[in-house]
């Protein structure tokens, strides 16, 4: 029956996958809508099934006594371009796209961070693949998004088994290209995050050849303009904003099942899909602060990559950080929800 049902399984995701990776040039696929009242209005960057949805969910757009104006993109880099253009004030990303942002020299600010259970970023193979570890990715293709957190995963898996990025076929593909490439075994490897990791594995496509898990970060950041950090008003939202999130995310981890039902409706992702992505990642997330550990932890990405020629300059990734709004949060090092030691 699960094998009958697979590529009904794989359509959703693949229309999903064909929106959510565009090739416009901006990277936008226009706005979302605003909520809110009131006479300051924050621009911020979203994408499908994000932040709009997830505060929506949890209750935190009722009683706005500002606008929130969204705009979704097809990822966290042209987010970012936003970002470092003026035309939003804040939006969320994982731990790549910052230091491909700061090693271009964008002007962004990173000022809220989360710790998720990194068991949703894999390197995935086909189920009957002859591939078991990863020191058998050596000659082999594998699909990767360039910049994004899966980059560095791979990087960093690679490394783990003593090999690097020349020992295997690289082929830069968005997830939807990724997708179609994977399925149809055009490359034999697929470097990726959640949910396109639970979609795969609910569909039984794949099998995980290994994760991130002791290799990345798990970091995800709210990266802001400075310009909005340095209007008094929009200071005071943004940190207002970073605080629904907060709260929205701590809902997600008590209400997994909820969750997942809004975010297959708002995304087309089949609910397994959805439940398996959330109890995985999305409900381990846990704020924390943007610390010393953090920026040490991002700087080893922006100097790996600034070694593999992947970003121009070599850069501080502390230059790029604004702590204001760290409050009383746990140092990001601490373990995230659903993953602490008994």
């Amino acid at each position: 029956m699960r094998r009958t049902a697979a590529p009904a399984l794989l359509l959703p995701l693949a229309l999903l996958l064909a929106a959510c990776s565009g090739s416009s040039s901006a990277g936008s696929t226009g706005g979302g809508g605003t909520d809110g009242k009131g006479s300051v209005t924050l621009d911020v960057g979203d994408q499908k099934g994000g932040s709009e949805a997830v505060l929506r969910a949890a209750g935190e757009l009722d009683d706005l006594d500002y606008k929130i104006r969204w705009s979704t993109f097809t990822s966290g880099p042209p987010l970012l371009e936003a970002v470092n253009a003026k035309a939003v004030d804040i939006g969320a990303v994982g731990n790549t796209p910052p230091v491909f942002a700061g090693g271009a020299g964008s002007k962004i600010k990173v000022v809220a961070a989360t710790h998720s259970a990194s068991k949703g970023d894999t390197i995935l193979v086909g189920k009957d693949s002859p591939l078991k570890k990863v020191t058998d990715l050596k000659g082999k293709s594998v699909a990767v998004a360039q910049g994004s957190s899966a980059h560095y995963q791979l990087v960093a898996s690679l490394k783990s088994a003593g090999l690097t990025l020349k020992d295997v076929e690289v082929k830069y593909l968005q997830p939807a290209d990724a997708l179609a490439a994977f399925s149809s075994g055009k490359v034999e490897a697929w470097a990726v995050w959640d949910p396109y990791t639970s979609q795969i594995l609910e569909s039984e496509q794949g099998r995980v050849l290994t994760t991130g898990e002791g290799k990345v970060n798990g970091l995800g950041f709210q990266v802001a303009a400075p310009e909005a950090l340095a209007d008094k008003k929009k200071s005071k939202v943004i940190g207002d904003y970073v605080q629904r999130l907060r709260r929205a995310q701590a809902w997600v981890a008590e209400h997994p099942e909820e969750w997942a039902k809004v975010w297959a409706k708002d995304t087309g992702l089949p609910y397994e899909v959805a439940l398996a992505s959330v109890k995985r990642t999305q409900s381990t997330a846990l704020p924390v602060a943007v610390d010393k550990q953090a920026v040490a932890s991002e700087q080893e990405i922006a100097d790996t990559f600034a070694r593999l020629k992947l970003i121009p300059r070599r850069f501080s990734f502390a230059d790029l950080v604004d702590t204001r709004y760290n409050g009383e949060l746990p140092p990001s090092t601490t373990a995230p929800r659903g993953t602490e030691e008994s």
